[in-house]
């Protein structure tokens, strides 16, 4: 195809930031991190590898997500444990803090209440950064593996990608069945997980995880969460997932309380202000 003779100064066009961030309300890091202090684990839930687990943590206490045997990455689903509708936005997470989330970023909730559920408050990886293929970890890019994609590309009939293990762990905290469950399962934070886009072809990548037993992501609840995680039968996903071949480990999720008078004045965020009333 023929290049129109501007298209070199086409491309130099300076991009901008499609959200940017800057009035963001910052989370209280300080405060956050002098509650952990003196918290006190209330909760511990083992993820057995390929499978998933729920868990619950209640506003103001903090969860840890760990690897403990071997390299593995997880996919966390997130809702607001008393409203389902209310649940983690990949999408707008990304939009308003990047490919992949850190310490001081947070996980924002769905349309129409769009407010912070959770703020990642310590991250063993939080070194790695971003690597020569412009990886990084704990990306909200990645859907969650799921059978409908493997049999679409490769006519598989797989029972413990993420998504399937998600909807089973949902079903089992909640009451749901599986077909009332699969409807609120989305997309994931991919704790651990190392990807990117290739720079030829835009393609989502994946390499292998850096972590290793002993490193975490931790988190403050902002609201009242009912959480799932799956440890992804790919492993650390070094070549694949959706497999039975790959070497999987299980996953500690543990819940912390702090003392109450550690966040005196502290509230969960409001939903958001938008009045849809006018742009309906």
């Amino acid at each position: 195809m023929t290049q129109p003779v501007d298209a070199e100064a086409r491309r130099a066009v300076r991009p901008v930031i499609c959200y940017p961030n800057d009035t963001l309300p910052r989370p209280d890091l300080a405060l956050y991190r002098a509650a952990r202090a003196g918290t006190r684990k209330v909760s511990e839930v083992i993820v057995p590898p390929r499978d998933a687990a729920g868990f619950r943590v209640g506003a103001g206490q903090f969860f840890r997500i760990s690897s403990i045997e071997g390299p593995q990455v997880g996919d966390l689903n997130l809702w607001n444990a008393n409203n389902l509708s209310e649940r983690f936005y990949s999408g707008k997470s990304r939009a308003l803090h990047g490919t992949h989330l850190t310490v001081g970023e947070r996980m924002w909730t769905s349309f129409p209440y769009l407010r912070p559920m959770a703020t990642i408050t310590a991250d063993s990886l939080e070194w790695y950064g971003i690597d020569e293929f412009g990886g990084s970890v704990h990306d909200v890019i990645g859907t969650r593996c799921d059978p409908y994609t493997g049999n679409l590309l490769a006519g598989t009939q797989y029972h413990h990608c993420c998504h399937s293990n998600l909807i089973r762990a949902l079903a089992d905290e909640t009451g749901l069945s599986l077909a009332e469950a699969e409807g609120h399962v989305h997309d994931v934070l991919n704790v651990f997980m190392c990807t990117g886009f290739t720079r030829d072809t835009g393609q989502y990548f994946m390499k292998a995880s850096p972590v290793r037993p002993g490193d975490y992501l931790e988190f403050f609840a902002e609201i009242d969460l009912l959480g799932a995680l799956s440890a992804c039968p790919g492993g650390d996903c070094s070549s694949e997932h959706s497999s039975d071949s790959a070497a999987c480990y299980p996953m500690r999720v543990e819940v912390f309380a702090p003392d109450p008078a550690a966040l005196a004045g502290w509230q969960s965020p409001p939903v958001n202000g938008y009045d849809r009333s006018h742009g309906r």
